[in-house]
């Protein structure tokens, strides 16, 4: 349900620099998406009228229309017929280290949700196998779990562990993130083997992830060690691209 504010942008501080070689659009359209990431636009707040942010800025109605479509665009907006056009999220920008994605929400305020959809033995598959250091057949904890950031779905994680390891009840999984249940079982989490992909969705992840079937989704493989080399977790994920990126931080070789 649409919170109840008339026009959120009134409290802002929006501007254009008509100087400025960045056309108008993109600038105010930068400056909506930095309020969105911040929070001073939140999930479900509806925006004013055009006409009247146009009269505000004292810029052509077709301009604002243009910025707003470029957030629509990435996602960050929608066009609701009989609502108005209303704030749906912020893109989850995760770090490329050794974390939590419950935890990384839960840092950038996405209020984090876990719903659990598989948690069982099976025999590890011949990769599975390989990746744990295990002999293939022998039963490992299959854990699929749906992440949500406000209510929305982001990822459809996928693990595998070796038994014996940690308590894995539904209500654990559902209440926090998978590391620091290992960590909280005294498990000591050192390095991490991951490589990142991209790809369609198929119809089982559309339906999870609320996309169209073939929508782009990042993939991420994960194999992880504890601090005596024995890996200790493997998982396969896929999250939605127009929710989710990932940041790296590249450094110049002396």
């Amino acid at each position: 349900m649409a919170k109840p504010v008339a026009d959120p942008t009134g409290t802002l501080e929006l501007g254009v620099d008509r100087s400025s070689p960045v056309p108008l659009y993109f600038q105010l359209s930068q400056q909506l998406e930095a309020a969105i990431e911040r929070g001073a636009l939140s999930p479900g707040s509806l925006l004013g009228n055009e006409i009247d942010l146009a009269g505000r800025l004292g810029l052509s109605r077709p301009t604002v229309r243009q910025a707003i479509q470029a957030l629509v665009d990435k996602g960050l907006l929608v066009r609701r017929r009989g609502v108005g056009t209303q704030v749906v999220h912020s893109q989850v920008r995760r770090p490329l280290e050794l974390s939590s994605l419950y935890d990384d929400l839960a840092a950038a305020g996405q209020r984090p949700e876990t719903r659990v959809h598989t948690n069982i033995l099976v025999p590890a598959t011949a990769e599975v196998a390989a990746e744990l250091g295990l002999a293939e057949g022998e039963p490992v904890h299959r854990v699929e779990r749906l992440r949500l950031a406000h209510g929305e779905p982001v990822a459809y994680l996928c693990n595998h562990l070796p038994t014996g390891l940690l308590s894995l009840e539904d209500s654990r999984l559902e209440a926090t993130g998978l590391y620091r249940l290992m960590r909280s079982a005294g498990l000591t989490l050192h390095s991490a083997r991951q490589s990142v992909g991209a790809r369609a969705a198929t119809p089982a992840e559309a339906g999870h992830l609320g996309e169209a079937e073939g929508a782009p989704l990042l993939t991420m493989r994960r194999t992880t060690f504890d601090a005596t080399g024995r890996a200790v977790e493997f998982g396969a994920h896929v999250y939605r691209a127009s929710r989710y990126s990932f940041e790296f931080q590249l450094l110049v070789r002396p």
